[in-house]
């Protein structure tokens, strides 16, 4: 299975994680990973706990993006 379908697969259970608010597909130390975005990240969050090392074979990578905020066009 390639890295998109895996993301696909496991992306509404992992939105459904406290703090999680996005999924992706980007680098880490010259691999292709899944990313899971966060708002905050801390090593005692139990959402940190829940998030696997790997996903069919594919390394995730956690990274806090904070808040986002929607910008409104007029």
């Amino acid at each position: 299975m390639n890295i998109e379908s895996v993301k696909i697969k496991f992306e509404e259970r992992l939105l459904q994680l406290p703090d999680v608010i996005g999924v992706g597909i980007g680098r880490k130390a010259e691999k292709t990973v899944i990313k899971i975005y966060v708002n905050r990240q801390t090593p005692q969050s139990s959402t940190y706990e829940q998030i696997p090392k790997s996903l069919d074979g594919y390394e995730t990578d956690i990274e806090e993006i904070g808040d986002l905020t929607s910008l409104s066009r007029k």
